[in-house]
């Protein structure tokens, strides 16, 4: 019993409403206009688009102001009224852009922020611990000063263990 195509494909996909899925087309996401606007905002905050977009205009202006009539695409006389189109359009696009961008920087910093603090509580956990520590070290030092074994001390006591492994059925009887 031979199976067709459209039954072995059923197999390897799930079932949609008519059959098997069809592929998905990719769907532009937030993250990606996201990073598209912080990028757009980057570039217009750059020296090199502010010294662009003054030649452009520059070139404009002089073009429609001093190029035989027929040739003017936005005369003077008209008070270059698409090159104020143009910079009124973008600066429509321009800024909300830029405020997208600004509030994708302020998620960023208020994690960072967020990371910072709970960075700044380990340290001061681990300060706590280290001064808690050295604390203790010193009782102990204190502690062991408090009892100096001098070397008379020490040689009686080994004086006595070696009595004690000499003899030690003398000891024994002795108790």
């Amino acid at each position: 019993m031979a199976r067709s195509p459209r039954q072995s494909a059923a197999l390897d996909a799930p079932l949609g409403r008519g059959g098997v899925l069809p592929p998905r087309t990719p769907r532009p996401s937030r993250d990606r206009f996201g990073r598209f606007s912080e990028s757009f905002a980057r570039a217009m905050g750059t020296s090199a688009f502010l010294l662009g977009m003054t030649a452009f205009v520059v070139v404009w202006l002089v073009w429609n102001s001093t190029a035989p009539r027929e040739w003017q695409f936005d005369p003077s006389s008209m008070n270059f009224t698409l090159l104020t189109l143009i910079l009124s359009l973008q600066a429509s696009y321009a800024a909300p852009l830029i405020l997208l961008a600004q509030n994708r920087q302020d998620d960023r910093d208020r994690v960072q922020i967020e990371q910072d603090r709970q960075r700044a509580e380990r340290n001061l956990a681990d300060t706590e611990y280290l001064a808690r520590e050295i604390v203790a070290l010193r009782m102990a030092v204190h502690d062991m000063t408090q009892d100096v074994l001098t070397k008379d001390t020490l040689r009686a006591e080994l004086r006595s263990l070696l009595k004690e492994l000499d003899h030690p059925e003398r000891e024994a009887t002795a108790q």
